[in-house]
């Protein structure tokens, strides 16, 4: 089984220098890319598992170049991004970034981002608890975490491999009220620091795109508690 390959965009030469040395530790193959065209160009023709995008990009900044990805790929995205960007941060997540390592990063702490972020991609993280279709479905909304596959009704919902694991934790015990930061550890894994913020913006596109699809009651909050699904009926 070939390596997977994580496409690196940054035009500092020592950053791609840095992340490509570590990728390749943990057993991943690198493409890199100086620039947001070359990094497009690189994520449309190159088999590329997760592009690592840094948001200070000149011209082509990295929130326009995931805008550009996403158009036609749900292909992972992590950004690399200022300490105190913080609006660049919950933008990038917006546009459909998956996650986000702060400058100056740990490599380590990057490569234990990608991997959870894959293996979100993957499915693995629900896929013990689907059915033997492997379909969950409540009500009109139905998902098939290891193809991706989001509909409510007969009408697919697009969502990135983080909403993708949301939903699928939540449709797997839909009686269960899951606290933050329970769900935050299923999602990311134990140990992994992640910000309210970054919880609320994957929880506010995923309930967004639901809500246009006709299915606004998928997801329920009790305040003070957690999160649990609805009845998915729609109005």
């Amino acid at each position: 089984m070939s390596n997977q390959t994580i496409l690196v965009v940054d035009d500092d030469p020592q950053i791609r220098e840095i992340l490509s040395m570590a990728l390749e530790r943990a057993g991943f193959d690198a493409i890199l890319a100086r620039d947001g065209a070359e990094g497009l160009q690189q994520a449309k023709t190159a088999d590329v598992a997760l592009a690592v995008l840094d948001i200070g990009l000149p011209e082509m900044d990295g929130l326009e170049l995931c805008k550009a990805i996403r158009r036609d790929s749900d292909l992972p995205i992590l950004f690399l991004t200022a300490r105190d960007d913080e609006v660049d941060r919950i933008l990038g997540l917006e546009l459909g970034g998956d996650d986000y390592v702060t400058k100056p990063f740990s490599p380590r702490e990057l490569v234990a981002r990608v991997r959870a972020i894959l293996k979100r991609t993957s499915g693995a993280a629900v896929q013990s608890e689907t059915n033997e279709t492997g379909m969950l479905q409540i009500g009109r909304l139905s998902l098939v975490p290891e193809s991706h596959v989001c509909k409510v009704d007969e009408s697919g919902v697009t969502l990135t491999s983080t909403e993708i694991t949301i939903l699928g934790k939540l449709m797997s015990r839909p009686k269960q009220v899951f606290s933050r930061p329970a769900l935050v550890d299923a999602i990311w894994g134990p140990g992994m620091v992640v910000s309210d913020r970054t919880l609320d913006s994957h929880l506010r596109n995923l309930r967004s795109k639901l809500a246009d699809a006709g299915c606004g009651d998928a997801i329920e909050t009790l305040h003070g508690v957690g999160l649990r699904m609805g009845p998915c009926l729609g109005t």
